[in-house]
């Protein structure tokens, strides 16, 4: 029942009973108000992680599946001529009757293939702090010279070089000239043209893997085993 003042009718002012119940205490108050703001930060959050939070990726793991699609990788193309001279003599007895000589000017080329099926996790090293994925390559390895010898210029000297003599020069001139661009294609200059391909490639190759999986500031080191 609501109390009256003995001088009239002005209503009293309401009061806190110590049992509890009525208005809330201040103590309660604060406690709603840590409530309101605990779901209001969860809601932002939530909102936050859905539509803009990108969980970073493990960058190995990125890196593997991205050599994982491709099981060879052809970095470098060496184009090349290589000469190649042979010699027939035929003789009757001690007297050489006919000597013919043939040089052959062939168009080679050769490409130096990386071996990512060789690679594995222990090959890659990642440091967090400084963002730098370390990346240990295997050695490259080379295809069988592909001799153009349609396209080959052919100079002879000699009479009668015909028939056998004729088949004899070239396939001599074939085996001297695959032989001279297999030792071309391990000169160290070719080597270090062929490897420096072999670095930009991969650092390529792993770009966008890494931007993916949210490590955009990431570098890429790439050596060949035994540097």
């Amino acid at each position: 029942m609501k109390a009256l003042h003995e001088s009239g009718t002005q209503l009293a002012e309401p009061t806190r009973s110590s049992s509890g119940h009525g208005l809330l205490s201040a103590r309660g108050e604060i406690a709603l108000a840590i409530v309101a703001a605990a779901l209001l930060i969860a809601a932002i959050f939530l909102g936050w992680r859905a539509y803009y939070y990108q969980e970073e990726g493990d960058p190995v793991a990125s890196a593997m599946l991205a050599f994982e699609k491709q099981n060879a990788l052809v970095v470098f193309a060496s184009r090349f001529e290589v000469v190649a001279e042979s010699e027939y003599e035929q003789t009757v007895g001690p007297l050489v009757v006919r000597r013919v000589r043939q040089a052959a000017i062939i168009p080679a080329s050769i490409d130096y293939r990386l071996d990512l099926s060789a690679i594995d996790e222990g090959d890659m090293e990642w440091d967090e702090e400084a963002q730098l994925l370390t990346v240990t390559l295997p050695q490259l390895r080379t295809s069988e010279p592909n001799l153009q010898e349609a396209a080959a210029r052919i100079f002879t000297d000699g009479l009668l070089n015909t028939g056998s003599s004729q088949q004899l020069l070239s396939q001599s001139n074939s085996r001297i000239a695959r032989e001279k661009a297999t030792a071309f294609a391990k000169n160290e200059e070719v080597l270090a043209l062929a490897r420096e391909a072999a670095r930009g490639a991969v650092r390529q190759n792993l770009a966008v893997p890494l931007q993916v999986a949210g490590h955009e500031q990431a570098r890429v080191e790439v050596r060949f085993e035994g540097e």
